[in-house]
């Protein structure tokens, strides 16, 4: 079975000097409410690679008809496959109200991106937001 991937380059990697994450911890305060409802860069940002078996026809919660094959194995969330990528699921405006439309049904991977994390702010920097504090 395939594993759920999703691959976050390094700031270094970027180009985005070291002291980017330090400076930009204070940036945003803590939140005391889920602050995806308003942001969403996350669906915007990275490609979301999941195992088939996530699929409703397999068995699991993924609509057929948001993914897109990439092995025998593996699917990728439709929309995520492009330079700038943006999730098909996602409604709204980045960094004011978004709306996931499978918020309940969404892969392994965007279970697992947490709100603060690394990958959290990295996405939010692409977009020009301010990064998160963990609570």
């Amino acid at each position: 079975a395939g594993v759920a991937q999703l691959r976050v380059p390094l700031l270094a990697e970027l180009g985005v000097g070291e002291n980017w994450e330090k400076a930009h911890k204070t940036a945003a305060p803590a939140f005391d409410a889920n602050p995806c409802t308003s942001c969403g860069a996350c669906c915007a940002a990275f490609r979301v690679d999941f195992s088939v078996h996530e699929l409703q026809s397999e068995g699991g919660c993924v609509p057929e008809g948001l993914a897109e094959p990439v092995t025998d194995s593996l699917r990728r969330m439709r929309g995520t496959d492009y330079a700038r990528p943006r999730c098909a699921a996602l409604s709204g405006k980045i960094g004011e109200q978004v709306r996931c439309g499978i918020y309940e049904w969404r892969p392994n991977p965007c279970h697992e991106l947490q709100a603060a994390s690394s990958s959290c702010n990295h996405a939010r920097w692409q977009h020009g937001l301010s990064a998160l504090l963990s609570a």
